[in-house]
């Protein structure tokens, strides 16, 4: 039973193919959409680490996301997901 388990666990990434669920659910990354530049949505967030007109930090299970725009704004807020409105100048991953 054990042998199984290691089996599993080693397939890794490679496997995420043959599962019916998405793979930013499995691997538990965030899927970020960016409509034009002035909406922003990022799923799968661990939190707000910073939150100014010209700048945010969004805390990720790896890292953060470092956005930088124009009057930056929290449109919503949920514990899977945050809504970003504004005009957005750049997105930066920090591990």
């Amino acid at each position: 039973m054990a042998e199984n388990g290691r089996r599993l666990k080693d397939r890794g990434k490679k496997g995420i193919g043959w599962m019916p669920l998405p793979a930013d659910l499995v691997l538990n990354v965030p899927r970020i959409t960016l409509t034009g530049r002035e909406d922003l949505l990022i799923e799968n967030h661990r939190g707000i680490m910073e939150c100014q007109p010209q700048r945010m930090r969004i805390n990720l299970a790896r890292g953060y996301l470092e956005i930088t725009g124009q009057s930056l704004q929290i449109r919503s807020l949920c514990a899977e997901e945050i809504q970003l409105a504004g005009t957005v100048e750049q997105m930066t991953f920090v591990e």
